[in-house]
């Protein structure tokens, strides 16, 4: 989507757009990173406007998340230490015994390839000493970890709209992710997967379907969010599944059968869930009932 031919395509139709970009478009705005201009637009977020670099018509926007931010330290440190546990390592068995240096740059190689969110960090170099045994040495890039503690949780957002905040764009963009996490839904949770239709009604049908789906989704999402359950159906549904209806059959000595319809009971969470979803389970169930 944020190639510069889809960009061209819809610049040509005087579309509008707001996308994000690679990680390293950061690198344009490092001046605009280490200044303490920014606006907090809510808790744990600021943003910024800047201009197009290249003095083009566009706007970028600078954003930078906490939790993000958070996020991405812990991933450093977690990479940084397996690398340097792997080096340590590799070194370990350089000094015990001979090790041909092209064995131990593949191992190497490997290694900052498996780690790459910290692979930077590391210069590494495996030498053959006098008598062609390999040896490594590595040093920490210093200039690598400002850049990342400087860059961590920030990401840019590219836009053609003009006239709008800081503000309103984000919260466009933040739209267009809420889109992206109701089709993720419509796979995931409601497992609704493409039927691929040879008639424009069924087509229409199978939309309808997809929407009320989802639509009564966001309804479940609604009624846990005022239970304080969380805005997520997903567990409470999970939990309720294990409720059943079980159908009751007794013979008769005139040989007929009463057959009864009952929903099994609760457990002390199950019945939890449902009182502050204010929804009552009935005992019984008329037999044509599901």
């Amino acid at each position: 989507m944020v190639s510069e031919d889809n960009l061209d395509f819809m610049k040509a139709g005087q579309r509008q757009y707001i996308v994000g970009t690679p990680k390293s478009q950061l690198k344009r705005f490092e001046q605009q990173l280490a200044s303490q201009d920014w606006r907090t637009i809510r808790a744990g977020l600021e943003v910024k406007l800047c201009p197009c670099p290249d003095g083009g018509a566009e706007t970028y926007i600078l954003c930078r998340s906490r939790d993000r931010r958070e996020k991405e330290q812990a991933m450093h440190a977690r990479f940084e230490n397996r690398i340097e546990a792997g080096l340590t390592k590799i070194a370990a068995g350089c000094s015990k015994r001979r090790q041909d240096v092209l064995v131990i740059s593949r191992r190497v190689g490997r290694l900052l390839g498996q780690n790459t969110r910290a692979a930077g960090l590391f210069d590494v170099q495996v030498r053959a000493d006098d008598k062609g045994a390999a040896q490594i040495e590595w040093k920490k890039v210093e200039t690598w970890r400002a850049w990342a503690q400087l860059s961590e949780g920030s990401y840019v957002l590219r836009s053609n709209v003009s006239g709008w905040s800081d503000e309103d764009l984000w919260r466009a963009y933040i739209q267009l992710t809420d889109a992206e996490t109701a089709f993720r839904i419509q796979k995931s949770d409601l497992s609704l997967r493409p039927v691929w239709h040879q008639k424009e009604d069924r087509v229409r049908a199978h939309l309808l379907v997809c929407f009320l789906a989802y639509v009564l989704w966001k309804f479940l999402g609604q009624l846990c969010q005022q239970a304080g359950l969380g805005s997520e159906p997903r567990r409470v549904l999970n939990e309720l599944s294990e409720l059943r209806v079980v159908d009751v059959v007794l013979p008769t000595k005139e040989g007929c059968e009463i057959r009864t319809r009952c929903v099994t009971q609760p457990s002390d969470h199950q019945r939890i869930l449902l009182e502050r979803l204010a929804l009552q389970l009935p005992r019984h169930l008329p037999s044509h009932a599901l």
